[in-house]
This record gives structure tokens, C-alpha cells and sequence, in this order.
């Protein structure tokens, strides 16, 4: 086999790749005994057509056996000769095939960049901690009441923070009526158009209204975008918010817990882990910043396209559990890709640099701490700790958690070693 390396760019490479005409024949040969196998001609059995007929009916047979098997052969052994490892596959080009020739393509492939590490240690970073306040305690118990608030039924007019039980018509111009009723509208949230919301302000159970109202620029439904119209809005109930006590009753009825105390004390846990967790990523997210503009490299515009793909089918995930049907809505993925393509150029370059310094620094974790970590997980699923590994690793999620704690190793390592101001 010959194989010349032609360097296109940082992350992309021409291998011109050419087999020796006997492999090509042994192919060629074993291409022929399989279609044999296979092959039905009228008069014969099947397996039983002569080779001088297969020549004749199952040429393109016999080439399309041999493409199908020579050229991956072929292409995985110059990379293992070449010592290249792609991050996508092959464009493959120039492909010459004949019965008795030498096999020769060109095969364009994108690789990682080689990184030539500068400074990573004594990273100069500023990072101001964000403190934990005793009112966000206040906060977070005002949201858990408010969750937990009754709407009872009120002869008065609907108000701000009421729930209005209404029914609605509305007519864009041009088009016919759509009427829905017994909807539910909670006033000031602005889950409806404002003009509707104002006409129900004002109106008690049994009152109605009329008003004029625009359809938004930027609505679902394309074809209303932009349009006036006429709106009848009835009011069929008011419901006024009534929010719990904030006692002890109330806590028991959250949780584990006698007292109000004892909900705040684990309210208070809570958010200061979680202010712990953002103020880390924070600080992380500080010494990458400054490690990325200390390593300037390209990256293979395959693992953007990669990054770009990812994060789109997070969003349609993301709609899928709030039960929206993504493949119904407009996706622009031009537009997408032009917008996403900064942030995923990033995302690669971050990974990629970690990913190098971690290799440097002999940060790759082993299967001690791989196995701790599934064990971990195993006890949080009170799940059996060798059924939790085999379906990570049927699932590739087992890769990905190396890969998780690998980063975190070099993060402790670049923060541990980076000049810190405030």
C-alpha cells in the first residue's frame, strides 16, 4: 500500500491512498464466490450459475461487493499506517476500481488540531464570589407559597393576579372566527394578548366587552402575524389568589418538617449549595476565558456541525417535554447554524485545549475513580451498581461520564494553579 499525506489546512488532510493490483484481485475473487452464491439466472440452480456467466449478468454485482468491502479495508489500514484519526468520515474522491488493477482514492478527512500549549498555570483571573443573602430564604419561601396558592370564586370585577374564567372570540381580518371557552387567564402574566387581558380588567362575572387587537410580528401561527381584528372576550368566573399561612402547618405540609424553622433551615441548604454551584461555574467558566485567549488554533469544522446538531436536538427535546411537537413548528437551520456557530466554535475549542492539558498533565481518570463514580450513581438510583455500568455503557453514557470527570480534574487543576482576584 502507498499512502501521501497532503496537509490542507490545520484540521484537514488529503490522504491519496493506492492498493496493490494483487489485493485488489483477492477481493475481486471473493466478491465473485459470494454473488456465485447468491446468483439466479434462468436454466440454473441458484449458486449454480458459471463464473463466465456472472462476468457477463453480475458485473456491477461483483464491482459493488468489492467497493463495499476493499475501500473500507483499505482506508481503515492507512490510517492505522499513517497513525490519523479523524473526527468524521472520509470524503472520499478520484475513486479508480478495475479487476486487475491497483485500487487508488483520495480520501479528504478532518483531524484535531495539534495544540502547541503556551501559558495554562498562573492564569491571571478575576473572580468576585456572588455572597448568599438570608432574604433570597424569604424569596424562595414566597415562591413555594405561591405555588401552593387556591384561586377561590369572588363576585367582584377581575383584577390584577385574578384568574378570569372566560370565553373568547377572535376575528383577524379576512379570515373566520375562532371562539374558545371556559379558558383560564391569570391577569398580569401576559400568557395572552394585551388587549384582551385589558378588556377583561374591569369586568365581573357575566360582563362582556369588545376590543381591537394586532396580532404580534413574531406569532405562531404565520399566517395571523401582523393582522388586526376584533376580539369579544366574556367573563364567566373571577377567582381571587389566596395564598397559605406561612406556619407550621404549612411546613409540615411541604415535607419532613415540624416547624416553619425547619423548612427556611432547608431552603436555606439548598440555595447556598446552589449559589456554591454558580459561583464555581462562574470562576470555571473565568480561567477558560482566559485560556482561550491564550491559545489561539482552529478547530474542524466537523465537530462544530457536531456542536450545532447537539444543541438543536436539546431544544426539540427541550419542546418534546413540554409537550410541543418540534417537526410542526418553523426551523429556519440556516439562520440557526449562523447564530449557533459562534458559541459551538467555542464549545470545541474549550473541549479541545482541556482535553490537551489533561493529557499533558496526566489528568485522564482511572478505573478507580471511574468505578467510584458509578457506584455513586448507583446509590442516588438505589440501583445495583454492575446494572447502572452495563447500561452506561450500552447507552455510550459511561464515555461521556470519563470524559465529565476528566474535565473536572483539569478545571481543579487550572483553578488551583490561577492567580485569583477579586
Amino acid at each position: 500500500m502507498k499512502v501521501d499525506i497532503q496537509e490542507l489546512g490545520a484540521c484537514k488532510r488529503r490522504l491519496q491512498v493506492e492498493e496493490a493490483p494483487e489485493v485488489v484481485t483477492q477481493a475481486w475473487e471473493r466478491a465473485f464466490t459470494l454473488v456465485q452464491r447468491e446468483a439466479r439466472l434462468p436454466g440454473f440452480r441458484k449458486g449454480k450459475v458459471p463464473r463466465s456467466m456472472i462476468k457477463i449478468h453480475f458485473a456491477d454485482d461483483v464491482k459493488k461487493e468489492v467497493a463495499r468491502h476493499l475501500i473500507p479495508e483499505v482506508y481503515r489500514q492507512a490510517l492505522s499506517e499513517t497513525r490519523i484519526e479523524p473526527v468524521e468520515e472520509p470524503d472520499l474522491q478520484e475513486v479508480r476500481l478495475e479487476e486487475g488493477a491497483p485500487l487508488s482514492f483520495a480520501a479528504v478527512v478532518e483531524i484535531k488540531p495539534t495544540i502547541a500549549l503556551g501559558t495554562y498555570t498562573g492564569l491571571s483571573v478575576q473572580h468576585a464570589p456572588k455572597p448568599f443573602a438570608e432574604d433570597e430564604v424569604e424569596e424562595a419561601l414566597g415562591h413555594v407559597r405561591e405555588r401552593h396558592a387556591e384561586y377561590r370564586a369572588v363576585e367582584r370585577a377581575a383584577d390584577l393576579g385574578d384568574l378570569a374564567i372566560v370565553d373568547y372570540t377572535l376575528t383577524p381580518e379576512g379570515m373566520e372566527p375562532r371562539t374558545e371557552t371556559d379558558y383560564g387567564i391569570v391577569l398580569g402574566q401576559g400568557a395572552v394578548m394585551p388587549e384582551i387581558e385589558e378588556a377583561v380588567i374591569g369586568l365581573g362575572p357575566g360582563g362582556s366587552r369588545q376590543a381591537r387587537i394586532r396580532f404580534p410580528d413574531d406569532h405562531r401561527t404565520e399566517a395571523l402575524r401582523g393582522l388586526a381584528g376584533e376580539a369579544t372576550v366574556t367573563v364567566k368566573e373571577v377567582k381571587e389568589k389566596v395564598l397559605p399561612p406561612l406556619d407550621d402547618d404549612f411546613a409540615k405540609a411541604m415535607g419532613p418538617f415540624e416547624t416553619l424553622e425547619a423548612l427556611k433551615a432547608e431552603l436555606r441548604k439548598d440555595l447556598e449549595a446552589r449559589r456554591a454551584r454558580e459561583n464555581r461555574r462562574t470562576l470555571e467558566e473565568a480561567v477558560v476565558e482566559a485560556l482561550l485567549a491564550a491559545h489561539a488554533f482552529q478547530v474542524p469544522d466537523a465537530l462544530v456541525l457536531r456542536q450545532v446538531g447537539h444543541q438543536i436536538e436539546h431544544t426539540r427535546e427541550r419542546l418534546r417535554q413540554q409537550g410541543v411537537d418540534p417537526d410542526r413548528l418553523p426551523w429556519d437551520y440556516p439562520k440557526l447554524l449562523e447564530e449557533m456557530r459562534p458559541g459551538a466554535e467555542r464549545a470545541v475549542r474549550r473541549a479541545l485545549l482541556l482535553e490537551t492539558i489533561a493529557e499533558k498533565e496526566g489528568l485522564v481518570p482511572g478505573a478507580a475513580e471511574v468505578d467510584a463514580e458509578v457506584e455513586r450513581i448507583a446509590q442516588a438510583s438505589q440501583r445495583p451498581a454492575a446494572a447502572v455500568r452495563s447500561m452506561m455503557e450500552k447507552s455510550g453514557d459511561l464515555g461521556t461520564l470519563r470524559l465529565s470527570l476528566r474535565e473536572s480534574r483539569t478545571l481543579d487543576f487550572l483553578i488551583e494553579r490561577a492567580q485569583i482576584t477579586s
